[in-house]
């Protein structure tokens, strides 16, 4: 049995302006610094690409696919136990560029909000590096209905926690990569004295 692909008006949209984006959706635009350079860019980069950044935000996701793409199918679960929702999602677009990579999804009929969400890594001209999350949604089923202004606030809270997900990859891969290059730089003085 095959899924309907993404219905709602704008698909696609976060891609663009938000002014751009369609009429009677909640708007989400929240932007964390993860870092500077190149190094740290990459490695965010990675992980949202990936879904290294959801996994470690504890959602959990279902996919046959290593890294997004447009077209690709996922089903992300957030909550716990008994009261984990699980939400099935189409990726719309992906970029992965110099300064910027990241992909965004649309809804699929089942999700609990009907709307799109886009998670963008981008390196400024003077090297910071952040995470902006994107989305417009609106409710889609009674209980995120009755949820009213509680929705937009976990939301929020769900973009700062990406936020805080994310910087600590970032920390820890270039934390290990300091450790690999100084073990490397320890090893070639070794190996120097040695050959003297």
């Amino acid at each position: 049995m095959s899924v309907a692909p993404p219905r709602y008006p704008g698909v696609g949209a976060t891609k663009r302006d938000p002014a751009d984006w369609p009429a009677g959706f909640r708007r989400l635009r929240m932007r964390v610094r993860l870092g500077s350079g190149g190094g740290d860019f990459g490695a965010a980069a990675r992980a949202v690409l990936t879904w290294r950044l959801h996994r470690a935000a504890g959602v959990v996701v279902e996919t046959d696919a290593a890294r997004a793409a447009p077209g690709v199918r996922v089903t992300v679960g957030l909550g716990l136990g008994a009261l984990r929702v699980y939400a099935p999602c189409e990726v719309v677009w992906a970029v992965e560029g110099e300064r910027s990579a990241g992909w965004a999804y649309g809804t699929l009929p089942g999700h609990p909000v009907r709307g799109e969400e886009a998670f963008l890594v981008s390196q400024d001209a003077d090297g910071a590096v952040w995470l902006e999350v994107l989305a417009f949604s609106r409710p889609a089923t009674w209980w995120t209905v009755a949820a009213g202004p509680l929705l937009p606030v976990f939301q929020r809270w769900y973009a700062r926690w990406c936020g805080r997900c994310l910087r600590r990859l970032v920390e820890a891969e270039a934390s290990k990569e300091g450790t690999e290059n100084g073990t490397a730089r320890r090893g070639r003085r070794r190996h120097g004295s040695r050959g003297r």
